[in-house]
C-alpha cells in the first residue's frame, strides 16, 4: 500500500464496477471487464460501461458530496447513463417502473443448508418484501430529509451526542436510494456508488480500496433483495437485517482489497 495504493484504488474501482453491475443482471467476467473498451452496444454493456464511469469518479466528488450530495447523485446518475441516453439526470415519474431485477418473488426462507445432515441446522432468516417505490412527492421529500441528514455529518458537533458510525450511515443512504428508485433507470449503480462515497468521506475507507459491491454479490441477489426489503419494512428487525448485510459485505470487501494486494506482490495484476 505505501508504494502502490493508487493502484490498489484503481483495481478496487474496477471490481467493485463489475460486481455493481452484476447486480443489474450484467454480470461478466473481471478480465472481459478489463479488456473490453466498448461499451455501447448493447444494454448490458451500457450498463458496466455506467458502473465504470460512476466508480472511477466517485472519489473526485466528496468535497461537493459534503454540501450538496443531492447534486452528487444527479452527476452520478449523469455518469450512468451516459451522455446520448435521454434518461441521464431525469428523476422517475409517478406511474413509471424502474428497472432492476429485483421483482422477483423470494424463496421461502434464506438459511443455508447444512453440509452435513447432522449439524445443526442455521436459523432461518426472516424474509422481507420489497415494496414498489413511493410515489415522486414522496421521494423528493425524503431525498431532502436524506440531504439534511447528510449535511448535518460535516457541522460541529455536540460532545454529548454521539455520531452515527460510517457504517450506519453507508447502509441508511444505500438503502433509502434503493428504496426510493429516484430514476427510472440505474438508481442501483447510483445507490452503490453513494455508499462508496459515504465510506470514504466518513474515513473508513479514505483510499478508496475497499470494492463493497464485490461482497454484496458473495452474498447474493436474494439476500440482498431481502435485506433491503427489510430496510424498506422501517421495522427493526429489518432494519437490523440490513445493516448487519452492509456489515457482511463490507467485511468480504475487506478480503477482497487483501486479495489485490497479494496478487499484485506475486506479479499477477
Amino acid at each position: 500500500m505505501r508504494r502502490r495504493a493508487a493502484e490498489v484504488t484503481s483495481e478496487s474501482a474496477l471490481r467493485g464496477a463489475r460486481a455493481s453491475a452484476a447486480l443489474e443482471d450484467a454480470d461478466w467476467p473481471l478480465e472481459e471487464v478489463r479488456r473490453r473498451t466498448d461499451f455501447g452496444t448493447d444494454p448490458e454493456a451500457r450498463t458496466v460501461g455506467g458502473a465504470l464511469r460512476v466508480n472511477a469518479e466517485a472519489g473526485q466528488l466528496l468535497g461537493t458530496w459534503r454540501h450538496s450530495p443531492l447534486q452528487v447523485l444527479a452527476r452520478l446518475h449523469l455518469l450512468a447513463c451516459g451522455d446520448d441516453d435521454a434518461a441521464a439526470g431525469r428523476p422517475r415519474q409517478d406511474g413509471e417502473q424502474p428497472d432492476g431485477r429485483f421483482g422477483k418473488p423470494l424463496p421461502p426462507a434464506l438459511a443455508d443448508e447444512p453440509a452435513d445432515p447432522a449439524a445443526e441446522r442455521p436459523a432461518p432468516v426472516p424474509v422481507f418484501d420489497l415494496a414498489p417505490p413511493p410515489p415522486a412527492g414522496e421521494v423528493a421529500a425524503r431525498l431532502e430529509g436524506l440531504a439534511g441528514l447528510l449535511a448535518g455529518r460535516g457541522g460541529k458537533k455536540n460532545p454529548n451526542e454521539r455520531a452515527a458510525p460510517a457504517l450506519v450511515v453507508a447502509a441508511v443512504v444505500h438503502g433509502e436510494l434503493m428504496t426510493l428508485q429516484p430514476f427510472a433507470r440505474h438508481s442501483g449503480l447510483v445507490a452503490r456508488a453513494a455508499q462508496r462515497i459515504v465510506l470514504i468521506a466518513e474515513g473508513m475507507d479514505p483510499q478508496a480500496i475497499c470494492p463493497v459491491e464485490v461482497g454484496l454479490v458473495e452474498l447474493g441477489t436474494d439476500a440482498y433483495r431481502n435485506a433491503l426489503g427489510g430496510y424498506a419494512s422501517g421495522t427493526a428487525e429489518g432494519m437490523a437485517l440490513w445493516i448487519t448485510h452492509c456489515g457482511a459485505a463490507l467485511r468480504l470487501g475487506v478480503r477482497e482489497s487483501t486479495a489485490v494486494c497479494e496478487a499484485m506482490q506475486r506479479g499477477m495484476v
